[in-house]
This record gives structure tokens, sequence and C-alpha cells, in this order.
């Protein structure tokens, strides 16, 4: 029977319900010590009848409280009224995978990210010896900021069958020659279909499945009945991802492939194996996983590496055109320099005998004096801004550029 609002649970005051399955009610509740909602999930009555199961429930309870992973349920507390077992955990706003996928096949953007998200939270209860067994998309939650969450660890360990009045389908148990092995017919592990132990590589299988049906669309194994597609785990190989999605690449269906291989040792080894090769196809990493999750430190501090190169190129670009300059050879000074030079009295030019020569700076000059005999008797020079230096001159004057003409003075 649904419970009232302003029911009091210890000290949880129920104010709505968020809805039934057959794991039984979930209301949404205050922790007026704490001042927080939180989420109130009633289990089935049929819990208290059985000692042994309520002490194996509290016990896993606790394992999963002592879980603090940021794409992991987070357990606040456990407790009894009126004989049917509570779990309280945190309160999570947004829909199952299960509610995402009745639209369709995900991007494999978005599937690449959700997916990331749970096999971090996978490696997480992994390394404290937590083994899921009843993942599947009705156990993940994706809140509306985009987080992927597992629910329901160590709970879907010790369930019994039950009505789910909601459509999803519930966790069952299926006997086999070997024994009685829980989970989800479609989710199962070969080995859990044979009622082997489980470990943490049939999370693996039960995670390739999920991730396969996020990517197409489609169950990766389903049948006519629980038989058939517990077969089909067994004997068959889901369809090729390309078939049902263009967009999947084939490095994409080659972790899924890994993840889906009948035999454990030849699927990935470890749900951080996983999440690392998933980490890979992103290029920059997702932001969400690789920054709150395990030692795969590599999400958003990639944002910063990134950050880091951009600042280096812009200043390298800033700096480019003084490294030409730089290098670039100095452009040779071709201008003219013009002068006049104020000859003695009585002297003639002859062309081609003897030079007026410039110096290179332009700042000095000179020239030769012949006798008869042709050879210099004196040479006149200074500095080309002194006096006898004048342009226009009433005397007899010659012109030349620097370093290129020159000219002869003769007695």
């Amino acid at each position: 029977m649904p419970l009232a609002s302003g029911i009091k649970l210890g000290p949880y005051e129920i104010h709505s319900p968020i809805g039934a399955g057959g794991m039984g009610e979930v209301y949404r509740a205050r922790d007026a010590r704490l001042n927080r909602d939180v989420a109130i999930k009633i289990l089935p009555a049929s819990f208290s009848r059985d000692p042994d199961r309520l002490q194996r429930f509290a016990q896993e309870s606790r394992a999963a409280a002592a879980l603090s992973h940021p794409n992991i349920l987070s357990i606040y507390d456990i407790g009894e009224a009126n004989g049917a077992p509570y779990v309280v955990s945190e309160l999570l706003e947004g829909a199952t995978l299960r509610d995402r996928l009745r639209d369709g096949a995900l991007s494999s953007r978005k599937a690449i990210d959700f997916a990331a998200q749970i096999a971090s939270g996978l490696a997480a209860a992994h390394e404290k010896g937590i083994v899921h067994r009843d993942l599947k998309p009705e156990n993940i939650f994706i809140t509306n900021e985009g987080r992927a969450k597992i629910l329901d660890f160590g709970l879907a360990k010790f369930t019994r069958p039950e009505v789910d009045a909601s459509g999803n389908e519930p966790t069952q148990q299926v006997a086999t020659d070997a024994g009685t092995v829980m989970g989800t017919v479609g989710y199962m592990s070969p080995e859990q279909v044979r009622g082997k132990a489980a470990d943490s590589r049939s999370d693996i299988f039960a995670f390739g499945a999920i991730l396969y049906e996020m990517l197409s669309g489609k169950r990766a194994f389903h049948g006519d009945s629980s038989a058939d597609t517990m077969s089909s785990i067994l004997k068959e190989d889901p369809p090729d991802l390309a078939e049902t999605n263009r967009n999947v690449s084939p490095a994409l269906e080659r972790i899924v492939r890994h993840c889906l291989e009948k035999n454990p040792e030849q699927r990935f080894q470890s749900a951080q194996d996983v999440a690392f090769a998933l980490e890979s196809l992103n290029g920059v990493s997702s932001s969400r996983t690789m920054t709150d999750a395990l030692p795969l430190t590599s999400g958003r501090p990639k944002t910063r590496e990134w950050l880091a190169w951009i600042v280096a190129s812009v200043c390298l670009l800033a700096a480019l055109p003084f490294v030409i300059a730089y290098l670039r050879p100095a452009p040779k000074d071709e201008r003219v320099l013009k002068m006049s030079v104020l000859l003695p009295e009585k002297t003639t030019m002859t062309s081609g005998v003897s030079p007026v020569a410039v110096s290179p700076d332009g700042r000095e000059r000179g020239a030769a004096r012949f006798g008869s005999g042709r050879k210099p008797r004196r040479t006149i020079g200074g500095s080309a801004d002194r006096g006898g230096a004048v342009a226009g001159g009433r005397q007899p004057a010659v012109s030349g550029v620097a370093g290129a003409r020159r000219g002869a003075i003769d007695d």
C-alpha cells in the first residue's frame, strides 16, 4: 500500500512517490536532521520472512554504502519500518538508461561518454571486491546533468522474482543443472547462464551488452523466450553494429566485441581497462569520468593541457614577426650621395686617369693631383661635411655617387 505524504520513517518524512517496480516503491523524503531531500526505497515485505536474506541484504547494503564514487548511487542509511526494510540514498533527478533508450539508439559520442562513466563506477566497485551481477539499463540512471549512476549495488544479488508493474524486465532466478544464478535474462554472462560463479568479468559482459544496445537501439541477445535468449548468449554473436549504425567506428565496435567474448579469459580483464579504452576514443577526455574516477586521471585535466597548448601557440605567433625580422638580412644602403669638390685654380679634369673617391660611409672624400710624369704629387682629402664641400659653388665642381663614380684631377 502506498505511503501517504507526511508519514515518518524514522527520521525521514515522506513527501511524494517517485516510482514503483519489482524491487519495491521509491519515495521522495526529507531528512530534517541534515536539511536535505533523499530517496527511500521500501523493499518487498517478503524479505522480512527470510532472516538469512535480511542479514545478507544488510551486509551488501553496507558494502554499497562504503563505495564513494560519482558514478555510483550514494547510500546514506538502511532501516526497517513495519517489518519492511528500506534503504535511503541520494535523490537523483533524471531518467534511467532504459527510459532514454525507448527513443532509440544514442549518438556515438553520448554512448561513449555514458559508457566510460559506467565503466569507471564498475572499476571502483570491483576494486572493493563488489560484483554487481545484475547490470542492465534499468539499473543505470542518467541525471539531468548527464551523470551516469549505477544503482542497486548489492541488492540484485539477493532479490526474488517480483511482478514489475512498470514493464521493466525484473531480476530473475534462473535454475540450471549446476545451481541457481541471479541476473536478468538478456544481460547475464555465459558463466552466469551456466550457473557458474560470477566475477568482475561477468559485469564486463553485461556492460558490453548495454553498450551494444546504446549504439544500436537493439538488445544484443534476445529471443522469443528466456530459454532462447540464454541459448543466444551461449552460442551466438550479436549482429555487427555497422548494420544498424554506420557512425560506429571500427575501434568502438572492437571494444564492444571484446566485452562480449564468451570466454571470460578473452574479455577485458578489468573495468578500468575498458574505461581507458573508451577514453582513448574521445581524444579530449570526457569531462566527468576522468575528473572524478579512480586512477584514470586523464579526463578534465586534459582541458588544462589544451589550454596550455593554446596559450603557447598564441605566444609563438606573437613572437614570429620579431624572429623573422631578426633573421632577415639587413638591406643594402643604395642611397645616392651627391657632393661638390672645389678644385685648385688652373686645374682641369681628365676622365679615367685618377679617381676621386668617396669612403663607403660617405663621410670622407679624396683625389690625387698629378704632375707631368703622371705620378701623384699630392692628395686632396677631407670630410664631406666640411666647408670645401659646397653644392653649387662658383668654381668648377665634380659630382659623383658614393662608391660608384670616379673622376681624376690633372695639372
